[in-house]
């Protein structure tokens, strides 16, 4: 399996002067996100997935010896499916704004992995998400509840060819690793009460 941690946007929704990726828990953010893949000891190969709009984020990771694949930058899913074009294994895909992430939660996620379902989209249920504070605005309707998107999906990408009309499968995980996607400065905030 390939870890593809999602690092080349440009973060316009935190209206900062720096690149979100760089701002620190301890730590930057995505050093959190690149060692809870290293440290589940799961994946063949880690890929930053970078661009333009985030040079500083490259070169931090460059720094830390973490493989980048570099792409345009128009947009999440652009970025994300120049990368899986040229991946014929299994993917866990994660965005790089997850801080609280760490290797027993990543465990837990790749063992949900079934080669059968092509897209599996890891969620939080709306109220969840709300009890710690958090809002998002991807959400999606599953089992007759309100859930959101966390950023992380289980991918078999030997079977795709196009990310236009493919069948997406959802899981929830309530859990805070991975619902502390930090999207806002008010998220960031937060994340100090964590």
């Amino acid at each position: 399996m390939i870890g593809i941690v999602m690092a080349g946007g440009k973060g316009t929704r935190m209206n900062l002067d720096e690149e979100k990726l760089l701002l620190t828990y301890k730590k930057p953010i995505i050093l959190h996100v690149i060692d809870s893949l290293r440290n589940s000891n799961l994946f063949s190969k880690i890929l930053a997935v970078t661009s333009t709009n985030s040079p500083k984020t490259k070169k931090l990771l460059e720094e830390n010896n973490v493989e980048i694949f570099d792409t345009l930058g128009i947009n999440y899913v652009e970025d994300l499916n120049s990368v899986l074009k040229s991946i014929d294994d299994a993917v866990l895909i994660t965005s790089g704004d997850l801080p609280l992430l760490d290797e027993d939660i990543v465990q837990k996620i790749v063992n949900q992995y079934s080669s059968h379902k092509i897209w599996v989209s890891i969620l939080v249920t709306k109220n969840f998400l709300s009890s710690l504070g958090l809002e998002s605005n991807y959400q999606v309707n599953f089992n007759d509840e309100i859930c959101h998107y966390t950023g992380i999906s289980l991918v078999n990408s030997k079977k795709i060819s196009s990310l236009k009309n493919l069948e997406e499968n959802y899981i929830i995980i309530d859990d805070k690793r991975i619902a502390f996607n930090i999207n806002s400065k008010y998220d960031y905030d937060l994340l100090g009460t964590a």
